[in-house]
């Protein structure tokens, strides 16, 4: 069962962070503004001054782009639903089945697809006019939508008066957060092979299965790093690029690919299970020594700089003394089969993933990286 405060502590931490905090102070004036606006609307509309604090509310989002949609799906989804409710008003009228009925259906059109985050406004606004408005549908009707869209736009004017940065930061820091458990986790596999068996640490078998789950949600944040820049005045002069960001994240998520297959193989091994292949007793320590070797050159940062041009070069003369053990082990044997093959195979992919983009494809790139003179030695 986890643990109750780390998560408690992880929500707090998120809820402080500053892109959160200015968020906080945004809406609380976008919502002060429009409580302060709406007694002042002409005609009925005035007499429904409480829907603009809920407009303004409800158009606060995290990035210029996604407060814009929101703000229009909502008040879409409002008008749909104010638009059913007029439908019973001018025919039968609110009724004991005509109401459930109008709800059923907005509850029905909300699920279109239409309105996005302004689905679940579809049958609430009907629901509303025909229960409070009554009588005065009609003028219920107008100022409800009338408000909120005021209070929309007064919350899209203070989210463009106080642009939030760009989230490109964030989602650089989540991508080098993965490159490093990726690196830790071979790490990982590399102790195991050495250890005794069965290793008495299991954890790195189980984590491997969250590293597709750690790629998803790197993807999503490099998403809305992508959204935070469209429209964003911060993001105009000088505009951040996450074409780089993409396509190292592009090459982590076919790392982690790799490594969970290595790691699976390897867990087969050495807990016995289905599909297991025995790993010869000459292979553990020079797989081992790739595994680390791997491992540190992929948790570099700059791909560019000679610690990782040595890192790399260091790595390759680990795999190849791999491939060699393996070679020599297959010829003995006399079968191909076996954990070191795929260890191997997979860690020279791993290898030249991790290279810098030069132009080239993956699969066009040298399988291994020697180091330069200068490194050498």
């Amino acid at each position: 069962m986890p643990r109750l405060w780390p998560s408690v502590g992880d929500g707090l931490r998120a809820a402080t962070k500053p892109a959160r905090l200015l968020l906080v102070a945004k809406t609380a004036i976008a919502v002060g503004l429009a409580w302060t606006i709406a007694p002042h609307m002409p005609g009925v509309v005035d007499e429904y001054p409480y829907y603009a604090p809920l407009g303004a509310l409800v158009s606060m989002y995290p990035t210029l782009m996604g407060s814009a949609k929101s703000s229009l799906q909502t008040v879409l989804g409002l008008a749909a639903g104010i638009g059913l409710a007029s439908i019973i008003v001018l025919t039968v009228g609110p009724t004991w089945w005509s109401i459930p009925l109008v709800v059923g259906l907005g509850v029905l059109v909300s699920g279109t697809g239409w309105f996005g985050v302004g689905q679940e406004y579809v049958p609430m606004a009907a629901l509303f006019v025909l229960i409070i408005g009554g009588q005065n549908a009609d003028d219920y009707s107008l100022g409800y939508l009338s408000q909120m869209s005021v209070g929309v736009v007064i919350g899209l004017i203070v989210n463009l008066a106080i642009a939030p940065a760009p989230l490109t930061a964030q989602a650089a820091a989540q991508l080098e957060s993965f490159r490093a458990r990726l690196s830790s986790h071979l790490h990982d596999i590399g102790d195991a092979v050495t250890d005794s068996w069965p290793p008495e640490r299991q954890q790195w078998a189980d984590d491997a299965v969250s590293l597709a789950e750690t790629s998803r949600s790197v993807r999503a944040a490099l998403v809305e790093a992508d959204e935070s820049l469209r429209g964003n005045p911060r993001a105009w002069r000088r505009r951040p690029s996450t074409d780089d960001a993409h396509a190292q994240l592009e090459a982590l998520d076919r790392i982690s690919q790799q490594i969970r297959d290595i790691s699976e193989t390897i867990a087969d091994t050495i807990w016995d299970r289905p599909g297991a292949i025995d790993l010869d007793p000459a292979l553990p320590h020079p797989l081992s020594a790739a595994c680390h070797a791997v491992a540190d050159a992929l948790a570099v940062d700059d791909r560019e700089s000679p610690e990782a041009h040595r890192a790399r070069g260091h790595a390759a003369r680990a795999v190849r003394g791999l491939v060699e053990a393996v070679d020599e082990t297959t010829r003995a044997a006399g079968r191909t089969m076996g954990p070191g093959v795929l260890a191997a195979m997979h860690l020279r992919r791993i290898l030249i993933l991790s290279r810098p983009r030069t132009g080239e494809s993956p699969a066009d790139a040298p399988e291994t990286e020697e180091p330069r003179a200068d490194e050498r030695g």
